[in-house]
């Protein structure tokens, strides 16, 4: 007999199966990585603005660069204030017991939301009717084990238009 107590979220279940259907049969992604010289908690200061030759009929270059221009000065805006709290958070790291990295953390994670909100306009105004995905993602740099936030594009097929 079934618990009549339990919440089942039968929509997100779904959706989830549909978005992991999907990933099944698309291509492998493109990555955009950070460019910047700068990079706080794995999110760099600036993304790559190159045309990628695998978006070539997809997506005008225009937009491309206009979205990346979007997400850079976000970066731009946001960054400087998290560097500042995370000198003065290892200033004060010892007589605070380490709460003075608190603002730091804080911030970055407000400063990925951010972008991520802005990923997810784009998404809705322009890509998702090129049949194409937005998504700011982590994953392990090549050249040591530090993980470093990118940028995802990722084609998909959900309607016949696509």
């Amino acid at each position: 007999m079934a618990d009549f107590d339990e919440i089942y979220e039968e929509e997100e279940d779904e959706e989830r199966a549909l978005e992991e259907q999907l990933l099944k049969y698309s291509p492998d992604p493109v990555v955009v990585r950070g460019s910047g010289h700068v990079t706080v908690f794995g999110l760099s200061n600036k993304f790559e603005s190159e045309f990628p030759s695998s978006l070539t009929g997809k997506v005008a270059p225009e937009e491309f660069k206009a979205s990346i221009n979007r997400v850079n000065s976000c970066l731009k805006k946001n960054l400087p204030v998290n560097v500042r709290w995370l000198l003065c958070g290892c200033l004060c790291c010892c007589c605070t017991l380490g709460c003075s990295m608190w603002p730091v953390i804080c911030l970055s994670k407000r400063t990925r939301r951010s972008i991520e909100k802005l990923l997810e306009w784009e998404n809705n105004r322009l890509y998702h009717k090129l049949c194409l995905h937005w998504r700011l993602s982590k994953r392990k740099c090549e050249t040591n084990n530090m993980m470093e936030y990118i940028l995802s594009v990722q084609t998909f097929v959900k309607r016949k238009e696509c």
